[in-house]
C-alpha cells in the first residue's frame, strides 16, 4: 500500500529516528512494531538531552549560579510544554513522576489513603494494565474497600450498561484506561468521566496508551487525575506525568518526602511546598524532563490528529492483512474502535515462538500477557503476540510482518 495515504511525510519523519536505519543482523533491517511497550526517539529529543549534559547540567530549584538557573528554566519550560500539550489550566497541575505507574501509585496512596474507607467502592475494568490494578488492590486490602469491575463484551468493548449499574452504588473512585494496550480499544473517556461525576465519584484516567496517539485535552475530558509516560510518546525513559485537579492536589498529603518538597523544616514538623513541588521530592530526572518537553514539541509539530489518522490507516490495513493468514485470531474490536495495535494468537503456536521467529526477520513485536493477566484470563488465552504501530511505521512494514508470519506457519507445519 502506498504510504502517500498518510496525512504527513512519512519519509521525513522516519529520517528523524536514527535507530530505524539499523540492521538487526547483516542485510536484515529493523522493523520496529513494539511502540506500545516503548517508542523510539527522534534525533531532536536525543540532541536536547545531549545538549543539557554538555552545556547546562546542574541541580535545579536550588542554585543561583548560571548553570543552575539555566537548568531550572529548561526543566520548568518543559513542564509548561507538557501542560499545553494536554491543555491543563496551569503548569502547577502537572506533577513529574518516573512514569505512569508511579503517577497512579501517587494517587492511590496520597488520595486513596486519605479518602477511601472500609466498605467504599472502587470501580475498575477487566481490561486494566497491572499498573492501574495492583495499586487499587493493595489500597482495598488495606482499607477493607470493595473492588468492582466493568466487564468487557465479546467485541472487546466496555459494558457501559453494567458500568451505569455500578455507578448507582455510589463509588468513591473510578479508575480506567483510556486505551487498551492489548485490545486496542479506545474507551469513551469523556462519557464515562461525566457519568462518574454525576455519581459523585473521582476519576483516575490511565492515558499511557492514549497520550502518544490522540489529542488529550484534560479540560474537555473534565478529568480529575490523568497519568502518562514520556517513553511511549517519543520521549526518554524515567519520566512521566500526573495531571491533577488543583483542589484535589492541594488537599492531598505528599507521596514522597525529603528535599525540595518542603518550604520549611523544623526538627519535629515540616511545612510542605506549593504545587507541583509538594509531590516532587529529591533531585528529579532533569535531563529526562527536558527531553520530555522536546518530545511533546515534536508530536505537536506533526499534529496529533495526523498521527491518529496515520495509525488508523495502518491498523485497518494490518487487520485486513492478518486475517489473510489462516489460524490467526485478532483480539479486540474493529479497526475504527481501536488505536494503532493488534494483538493476536496463532493456532498451535505459542506467542513467544512467534515473536522469536519474527525477530530473525527483523520484525520486533511483543509476546506475553502485556501486564494484563486478568484480561488474558477473560480472553481464554495465556498470552498474545502484539504488533503496535506509531507515527514512523509504514504499510510496507506490515507487509513484511505478514510475510514473516507465513514463514512462522511454514516452520511449524
Amino acid at each position: 500500500m502506498n504510504t502517500s495515504q498518510s496525512a504527513f511525510n512519512i519519509e521525513r519523519i522516519r529520517a528523524d529516528f536514527p535507530i530505524l536505519n539499523r540492521e538487526v543482523k547483516p542485510g536484515v533491517p529493523l522493523i520496529y512494531l513494539d511502540s506500545a511497550a516503548s517508542s523510539q526517539k527522534p534525533q531532536q529529543v536525543i540532541e536536547s538531552i545531549d545538549h543539557y549534559y554538555r552545556y547546562t547540567h546542574a541541580n535545579i530549584h536550588r542554585g543561583v549560579h548560571t548553570l543552575a538557573e539555566e537548568a531550572t528554566a529548561a526543566y520548568e519550560e518543559s513542564r509548561e510544554k507538557v501542560a499545553r500539550f494536554i491543555n491543563a489550566p496551569h503548569a502547577r497541575q502537572v506533577i513529574f513522576t518516573r512514569n505512569a505507574t508511579e503517577s497512579i501509585n501517587l494517587v492511590a496512596n496520597a488520595w486513596g489513603r486519605t479518602n477511601i474507607k472500609a466498605g467504599d467502592m472502587i470501580i475498575l475494568t477487566e481490561m486494566e494494565h497491572h499498573a492501574n490494578l495492583v495499586p487499587w488492590q493493595v489500597l482495598a486490602q488495606e482499607k477493607n474497600a470493595r473492588l468492582e469491575f466493568i466487564p468487557i463484551t465479546s467485541q472487546g468493548l466496555l459494558d457501559l450498561e453494567e458500568y451505569r449499574r455500578l455507578l448507582q452504588q455510589s463509588p468513591k473512585i473510578v479508575a480506567f484506561m483510556h486505551a487498551s494496550n492489548v485490545l486496542g480499544t479506545i474507551n469513551p473517556a469523556a462519557e464515562m468521566i461525566h457519568a462518574a461525576h454525576e455519581a459523585g465519584a473521582v476519576v483516575m484516567l490511565d492515558a499511557a496508551q492514549s497520550a502518544p496517539h490522540i489529542s488529550l485535552d484534560v479540560q474537555a475530558l473534565d478529568a480529575d487525575f490523568v497519568a502518562f509516560s514520556a517513553h511511549k510518546m517519543c520521549g526518554p525513559t524515567g519520566i512521566g506525568a500526573l495531571y491533577g485537579r488543583e483542589s484535589l492536589l492541594d488537599a492531598m498529603p505528599p507521596f514522597l518526602t525529603g528535599g525540595d518538597m518542603i518550604k520549611r523544616v523544623y526538627l519535629k514538623h515540616s511545612i510542605y511546598n506549593e504545587l507541583p513541588y509538594k509531590f516532587e521530592a529529591g533531585t528529579p530526572a532533569i535531563a529526562e524532563g527536558i527531553g520530555f518537553g522536546t518530545a511533546v514539541d515534536y508530536l505537536s509539530q506533526i499534529g496529533m490528529q495526523n498521527i491518529h489518522a496515520h495509525e488508523q490507516a495502518l491498523v485497518a490495513y494490518a487487520m485486513e492483512r492478518l486475517e489473510e493468514v489462516n489460524g490467526i485470531r485478532i483480539v479486540g474490536p474493529s479497526a475504527e474502535k481501536r488505536g494503532g495495535l493488534t494483538a493476536f494468537t496463532m493456532d498451535g503456536i505459542h506467542p513467544h515462538d512467534v515473536a522469536q521467529i519474527l525477530d530473525t526477520y527483523g520484525v520486533a513485536v511483543r509476546a506475553g500477557h502485556h501486564c494484563a493477566m486478568p484480561l488474558h484470563d477473560k480472553l481464554g488465552v495465556t498470552a498474545t503476540t502484539r504488533a503496535s504501530f506509531y507515527l514512523y511505521n509504514t504499510f510496507e512494514e506490515i507487509d513484511r510482518l505478514v510475510e514473516a508470519l507465513y514463514k512462522v506457519k511454514a516452520i511449524f507445519g
